[in-house]
């Protein structure tokens, strides 16, 4: 693990299968819980925290060695998961690697989802969040925001865009896939966020007709129900109804499943003949996994659906390395501008010639 500098550890797609993450993931109250336990480490000088669906890693810059095994062993302490296990998935990186691992995460080039854009706005939040702490300063400022600049330009002078697999889309269509017409589908949407409204609204542009939002505040539910044309359900109400429905898209930010395997169980029993569709796009999942061992009953999480989308990837290889080409450049024109400045911080013999400087959120 890295030494005195720019590190980065962590957990993503690429290294933690669905059941790991979901054990990893920080919900907002842990993530602000570690962040204020990690603002008192003397030996980290800078740090910010980027937890999504598919990936928790921390960025930070070690005043002093052993800095990155003291953020490791906090966040293993509070996630309650055994630091030799986490080191079985654990992505290290230090330096320019990376930035280059920064750059190519907010470009979206290391989603599962090739070229999405929500990591975009997702590592801007964390970001934000590092700055309203008081735990970035020179070196985490740069770059970020150069992560940000270099995300932008290969958009805008590459295809990575082009052609993209969202979530959503590859859920419409496996929807069609089983119901054919989606016309007469009758779909529930478990989550009033972000992600279940973009589904509903695949769903709506493949012409669903029949939306149901059902969300754990109903306020929200309602609102989003009325935007799309819908109705709500009381969220209490979603597993004795969920015969009712043809397709249930789950998106919620619940720690635990929502919905059990009893309740598809009792559902297909009112509906044996009709196929039950769970789209699971939830960390933790929201369906229990058992459920898609029921006969007549599809359900598919967001590695499943990840998986799907890499025919995609596969086809746009030449984009890839185009993308992979521009962000190495800018990667190593930035290395080459902060390096000296870390070298410089470090004083003699290596040692760390600057304090850790904390400031009140």
């Amino acid at each position: 693990m890295s030494g005195l500098g720019l590190f980065l550890i962590g957990a993503t797609h690429h290294t933690a299968p669905l059941e790991v993450r979901e054990k990893l993931a920080l919900d907002p109250a842990g993530e602000a819980a570690l962040g204020a336990e990690l603002a008192g480490l003397g030996d980290l000088r800078e740090f910010a925290v980027l937890s999504t669906c598919n990936r928790v890693e921390f960025y930070g810059v070690a005043a002093e060695p052993g800095a990155a095994g003291r953020v490791q062993a906090a966040f293993c302490a509070r996630q309650q998961f055994a630091p030799a296990d986490f080191e079985k998935f654990r992505l290290s990186l230090d330096g320019r690697e990376a930035v280059q691992h920064l750059f190519e995460v907010s470009a979206g080039l290391d989603s599962q989802m090739l070229g999405e854009t929500e990591i975009f706005g997702q590592v801007k939040a964390a970001y934000a969040a590092a700055q309203a702490r008081g735990t970035t300063s020179a070196l985490l400022n740069r770059i970020f925001q150069k992560a940000f600049q270099a995300a932008k330009h290969v958009r805008s002078h590459t295809a990575i865009t082009v052609g993209q697999v969202s979530v959503a889309n590859v859920a419409v269509d496996l929807a069609q896939n089983i119901f054919g017409d989606l016309a007469q589908a009758r779909i529930l949407v478990l989550g009033a966020g972000e992600i279940g409204e973009k589904t509903a609204r695949a769903f709506q542009s493949r012409g669903a007709g029949t939306l149901t939002v059902s969300s754990r505040t109903g306020e929200r539910a309602m609102d989003l129900a009325a935007r799309l044309g819908g109705s709500a359900l009381p969220f209490e109400q979603r597993e004795t109804r969920l015969a009712e429905f043809d397709i249930v898209v789950c998106s919620t930010a619940a720690p635990h499943t929502v919905l059990s395997r009893a309740a598809a169980v009792a559902a297909m029993r009112r509906r044996p003949t009709r196929p039950l569709f769970f789209i699971d796009l939830a960390l933790p999942r929201d369906v229990d996994p058992a459920v898609a061992a029921i006969d007549n009953v599809f359900c598919y999480d967001l590695d499943d659906l990840a998986g799907i989308a890499e025919k995609n990837r596969v086809a746009r290889a030449a984009e890839i390395t185009r993308c992979r080409t521009l962000l190495t450049e800018r990667a190593d024109s930035l290395w080459r501008q902060v390096e000296p400045l870390l070298a410089a911080d470090r004083g003699p013999a290596g040692a760390p010639a600057l304090r850790p400087t904390r400031h009140p959120a």
